[in-house]
């Protein structure tokens, strides 16, 4: 290629929820972004946007309202109030309650594709931001002040030129790969069965339950009308057979695992599967080039942390890109190396502690042994009787723990 000055300053590969709100939220400056994604937020193919539950914690929504959201998500966002931790056929529960934080709720549950689609709306508004969807990124190289960005779309390829490539692009990231970032992937061997369950209304409430079975951890997140989300998580051998009962039996094995807190379930949903594992990239940058979301972190669904973390990583790669901006004006180098240091200096502990954090429950849960059940269930107990552990527990679940970026506090970036 030719010397000739970027494009851009920044190209976002992938336009699915943590992509796409890195988009929105550039739009507050005068930053020049395009966003890349191959499929449209409506098709059917759109793995970002299906019908699994997301489950928002507090500092999510704070982000979402700044970026301007939140009125289209309201009315199907379901507050949850209350978490209660348990272990089947164990003593000792854990129970971390809103008002005892002093908040409304702890968070909110919504459908991946409604939020996806609120998401779109707001993209589709920004007359600042160039959008090339159905497009991929197929190659990148280093180039003066900047990097080159290959864009096949259905008319051909095109040259880019950025100074910032912000790679999103999901956990088998292949353009992660030809940056020639590593990522270390820890099969669980797990699967997860994800469902929408009826439950007898007079059981329904805004609890969502953690209980951790000897096959495998079970969640089961509030909605509205007594419909809630039961995310199975199984060994992998066992996921076929599960997906292959009958409606009447795949409940009673949930039944078996949940029990009766929700009375008697009775109506269930398409259920869907996903292969899980764990993965981490070696690095976070690289020259003019950011990993972001799964891209840069993929985790267990145990927690419902996944998209938290990667709506976190948004938020602050935009705070220092539109501060770095406003102080620089047109000397502003987005993929300077100052500026991704500063990106992985404030990331980094957040994603090692909340990968900690839930690798270690599946870890821990998923270890046998009578005097170790026990041990567990001790520590539940213990753990509930304990204010000041469950506060920086249910802040650290509802990200508000650490450095908080301007947009959780509620703040423009």
């Amino acid at each position: 290629m030719t010397d000739r000055p970027p494009d851009y300053d920044v190209v976002i590969a992938g336009g699915g929820l943590v992509g796409g709100s890195l988009a929105v939220a550039l739009a507050a400056s005068d930053l020049r972004v395009a966003l890349v994604e191959a499929e449209p937020h409506y098709s059917t193919r759109q793995p970002s946007f299906d019908e699994r539950s997301i489950a928002l914690s507090h500092g999510s929504c704070n982000i979402l309202r700044q970026l301007g959201l939140w009125d289209a998500l309201q009315a199907d966002a379901f507050p949850i109030t209350r978490i209660h931790v348990s272990e089947q056929r164990r003593f000792g529960n854990a129970l971390l309650d809103a008002a005892e934080q002093g908040i409304a709720e702890l968070g909110f549950v919504i459908k991946g594709r409604r939020l996806g689609a609120a998401l779109w709306q707001r993209i589709e508004q920004l007359t600042s931001l160039e959008v090339c969807c159905p497009a991929r990124v197929t190659a990148t190289a280093p180039a003066a002040d900047g990097r080159d960005v290959v864009v096949a779309t259905p008319d051909g390829e095109q040259t880019l030129r950025t100074r910032l490539l912000v790679v999103a692009d999901g956990a088998r990231s292949p353009l992660r790969e030809a940056l020639g970032i590593a990522a270390a992937i820890d099969d669980y061997g797990q699967t997860a069965i994800v469902a929408n369950v009826q439950v007898d209304r007079r059981y329904a409430g805004h609890t969502a339950f953690e209980r951790f079975t000897p096959q495998g951890p079970l969640a089961v997140l509030p909605g509205a009308d007594g419909l809630y989300t039961v995310v199975l998580a199984c060994a992998r051998e066992q996921a076929a057979q599960l997906c292959a009962l009958a409606d009447n039996e795949f409940l009673q094995q949930v039944q078996n695992r949940l029990g009766f807190r929700l009375g008697r379930l009775r109506k269930l949903g398409k259920r869907s599967a996903y292969p899980l594992a764990l993965v981490q990239t070696a690095a976070l940058t690289t020259e003019r080039a950011v990993m972001i979301g799964n891209a840069a972190h993929g985790l267990h669904p145990v927690a419902g942390q996944g998209f938290n973390l990667g709506l976190r990583d948004a938020a602050s790669l935009a705070e220092l890109l539109i501060s770095g901006r406003r102080q620089t004006a047109a000397a502003f180098d987005a993929g300077a190396e100052s500026l991704l240091q500063r990106y992985t200096d404030w990331r980094l502990d957040d994603q090692r502690k909340v990968v900690a954090f839930t690798d270690g429950l599946i870890r821990l849960f998923g270890r046998r042994g009578r005097l170790l059940s026990h041990a567990r269930g001790l520590g539940l107990a213990m753990f509930d009787t304990l204010p000041a552990g469950k506060r920086l527990l249910a802040r650290q679940t509802m990200g508000l723990g650490g450095r908080m970026t301007r947009l959780a506090r509620g703040l423009d970036p």
